[in-house]
């Protein structure tokens, strides 16, 4: 099928991710249909097979891109103290996360309409960023610079504590980003009951 005029690859696929991410994340994935993706991208809907075979593949791919990209940028301080590791890993979250509300909410409220392959692929993925939190705890443990019961729930909760920043936090409010961050590395300190 041609393109449609003035359509170009290189600029309508990532107008055609970028749709489908807004519609996601504001009608849910389910809601969506290709047509309506097509209509906001202002393409016809046959001309997006040119860019996604499916609407799993588009829902799969920003998923994908979304967890390969925060991996890619997490801070690598391994040599580093616990509490010094930690800290980056407070702030980083935040702030990575904070300019994707989209990203965030699709990552976690749209797992569920996943294929199963596609589904232990971001898993798998998931689960090294985890991994990373994770054996900052253990090293702090071991260290005795923390003090928590299990790693992995401690784990859970420090992430799902800094990815809530997301639902409410907004640019031009009472608190800066700083001042945010500042606050939920206070939080973490003393929930992993850092010396």
């Amino acid at each position: 099928m041609a393109r449609t005029a003035g359509s170009h690859s290189d600029i309508t696929g990532p107008r055609v991710r970028a749709a489908a991410l807004r519609l996601f994340a504001r009608d849910g994935y389910a809601a969506v249909s290709m047509r309506a993706i097509a209509g906001e991208v202002g393409v016809q809907a046959g001309a997006l097979y040119n860019y996604t075979p499916d609407k799993q593949s588009l829902l799969y791919d920003l998923m994908r891109g979304h967890m390969t990209d925060l991996l890619a940028e997490m801070p690598t301080n391994s040599d580093a103290l616990p509490l010094t590791r930690l800290r980056a890993f407070v702030e980083f979250h935040i702030r990575f996360h904070a300019d994707r509300p989209d990203e965030v909410f699709i990552a976690y409220m749209e797992l569920r309409n996943l294929t199963p392959e596609n589904f232990a692929v971001i898993e798998t993925l998931r689960r090294q960023y985890e991994d990373q939190l994770e054996s900052i705890l253990k090293q702090g443990v071991a260290d005795g610079e923390f003090d928590v019961a299990d790693t992995k729930i401690a784990t859970l909760a420090v992430i799902a504590m800094l990815t809530g920043v997301n639902t409410w936090f907004r640019a031009g409010g009472r608190l800066s980003l700083d001042e945010v961050s500042a606050q939920y590395w206070g939080m973490v300190r003393k929930a992993v009951g850092a010396q």
